[in-house]
């Protein structure tokens, strides 16, 4: 008798292939740049990035403060390299601060 195995997913492989299929990577993408901002910043820095998007290999970050605005811009190539070292280069070629 054969046994049939039962495939096993992890659920960010489901994830990525539903992505994939229906057209919305970026979004994913985002998400999880946003995810490491959490992880990179402190708490009350985190909680004025209002929004992450990728749109056209360029993320695009909403900020509240604009004092946060400001140090973005400022270093703006070094979290652009931070986001392609982590994520891949290809994926990104431009930042924007909002």
């Amino acid at each position: 008798m054969r046994k049939n195995r039962k495939r096993e997913f992890q659920s960010s492989e489901l994830v990525k292939s539903f992505a994939r299929i229906h057209g919305f990577e970026d979004k994913l993408v985002a998400f999880e740049i946003k995810d490491f901002l959490e992880d990179y910043l402190d708490e009350a820095l985190f909680d004025e990035i209002k929004s992450v998007n990728l749109e056209d290999k360029i993320i695009s970050i909403k900020v509240n403060s604009p004092l946060l605005k400001h140090d973005f811009q400022m270093r703006k190539s070094f979290f652009l390299k931070k986001f392609q070292e982590k994520f891949g280069e290809e994926k990104f070629n431009d930042l924007q601060i909002l």
